[in-house]
């Protein structure tokens, strides 16, 4: 970045927010990516007005901008580009309106997830979208990425619960789109195309987000199964019958025996190779029916147990093993690459027997876990960078997944998003007139490309 720049955003947000010092620039170099690269400058705008000053002025001097929440992602969507500058919403967190008659909340982007649900909690409602970083991910990365979590069988992701945004786009702009209720049906649906485009078209300043009543009562089965496609299987019995579980989690052997060294499933019986997690929510005199329907449902072939969590505290532990997998697997490798990958329910087993086989084939340690009621499995390929041959392997079964996901039916990226990490591989999903219409869309909302480059889309 030129010295002109760094002094114009200096001028404009002051020296405390427009920050080129070597700490602070280090910091903000990398998301949870092994990848890092020192962005120019970073920074801290408090309003959706110094926002909209900062994108005119980047214009105007031809600088790339990265948008980034709390750097969470796994894709390397807030990874700075050479000569870029790093616009963090860490300080725009503030709650902006609440309206719990009409069920519906206004945020700036860098409210934390977490704290937005817990806001809202007094009142009886919720904000159900729950990644696993939900206690520190912020909402605008939610947004950019479309994030998901394990509640998303039962009440969706981001998405779903977005009725409106403010936005600036790349000409510096301010977008305003959607509406503050619950039905509206004017223009082009402007909102969620700005949802899972991971900052290219705008930068999101504000979003008001639906509500809804929050569950009376939760209840948890823990079942153990013999291998990974006979789990899978009781996957696909629960999702023809009629009750819908709140959350129907997968761990396989090896994720497995990361959560017993997390204190948790000691119990189980030692042949385990797959275990499900499956929660129902609801009214409290209504959680005995569906306990009786999703345990009947989870019985069959390669079942050797099944428990009730007999408290809170109980299923507490096991969410918490749960949420702390995809930490904990980083330690057992020098570098874990974690993929996001979904298939048709009724394709699980035929996608856990195919990445036994990669596991085998390649030689590669293989962790898997995942949401399953979605059909959204983490793919995680534990290795080391300083062996290329390694590397090579990886690569080649990365590309081998990917390619057996879409002959499944599937999709490359469930809730992670695309970033830098993932964006060769979308020519895979997508054609090259999907490609070319989407690219144009992109140009007509950021002519210049200045908003958060080499992200989403391959080189062309």
């Amino acid at each position: 970045m030129n010295g002109s720049a760094i002094a114009a955003l200096k001028a404009s947000l002051g020296a405390e927010r427009a920050r080129d010092d070597m700490a602070t620039r280090s910091l903000y170099a990398h998301d949870d990516t092994p990848q890092n690269c020192m962005p120019a400058a970073v920074l801290f705008p408090h309003s959706h007005t110094e926002v909209q000053a900062i994108v005119r002025l980047a214009r105007r001097h031809g600088l790339a901008l990265v948008p980034r929440g709390a750097g969470s992602g796994n894709v390397g969507g807030a990874l700075p580009v050479p000569g870029s500058a790093v616009i963090s919403f860490e300080c725009m967190s503030r709650i902006l309106d609440y309206r719990p008659e009409d069920r519906t909340i206004t945020v700036e982007s860098g409210c934390i997830t977490a704290q937005v649900d817990a806001h809202v909690s007094p009142d009886g409602l919720c904000y159900p979208p729950d990644p696993g970083s939900s206690p520190y991910c912020r909402i605008g990365g939610n947004l950019a990425m479309n994030a998901g979590g394990p509640h998303a069988i039962k009440y969706g992701v981001t998405r779903d619960y977005v009725l409106g945004l403010r936005a600036v786009t790349g000409t510096g702009e301010t977008l305003v789109t959607g509406v503050r209720t619950s039905k509206g049906v004017v223009g082009y649906d402007l909102t969620r195309l700005l949802v899972g485009s991971e900052g290219t078209l705008a930068l999101i300043t504000e979003a008001t987000l639906r509500l809804v009543p929050r569950p009376e009562s939760r209840a948890l089965l823990r079942a153990a199964f013999r291998d990974g496609p006979t789990a899978c299987q009781a996957v696909s019995r629960i999702m023809t019958q009629r009750v819908i579980p709140s959350a129907v989690e997968f761990m396989d052997s090896h994720a497995l025996a990361a959560v017993r060294q997390m204190g948790a499933a000691q119990e189980l019986p030692p042949d385990t190779g797959a275990l499900l997690m499956v929660e129902m929510d609801g009214d409290r005199a209504g959680i005995p029916e569906q306990m009786a329907a999703l345990s009947g449902a989870l019985r069959g072939e390669g079942l050797l147990q099944m428990e009730e969590a007999q408290d809170t505290e109980q299923a507490a532990l096991l969410w918490m093993a749960r949420k702390a997998l995809s930490p904990a697997t980083k330690a057992m490798a020098p570098l874990k690459i974690n993929e996001d990958v979904v298939v048709p329910v009724s394709r699980l087993p035929d996608l856990l027997s195919f990445i036994d086989l990669l596991a085998r084939e390649e030689k590669i340690r293989i962790v898997s876990f995942g949401h399953a009621g979605n059909g959204n499995l983490h793919v995680n390929f534990l290795v080391n960078p300083g062996h290329p041959e390694e590397m090579e392997k990886v690569r080649r079964a990365l590309e081998r997944l990917l390619r057996k996901v879409l002959s499944l039916g599937g999709t490359i990226s469930g809730e992670h998003g695309i970033g830098s990490v993932k964006r060769e591989f979308v020519p895979l999903e997508l054609d090259t007139v999907s490609l070319n219409l989407q690219k144009s869309i992109r140009k007509l909302f950021d002519p210049d490309w200045i908003l958060n480059p080499g992200k989403l889309f391959p080189d062309s």
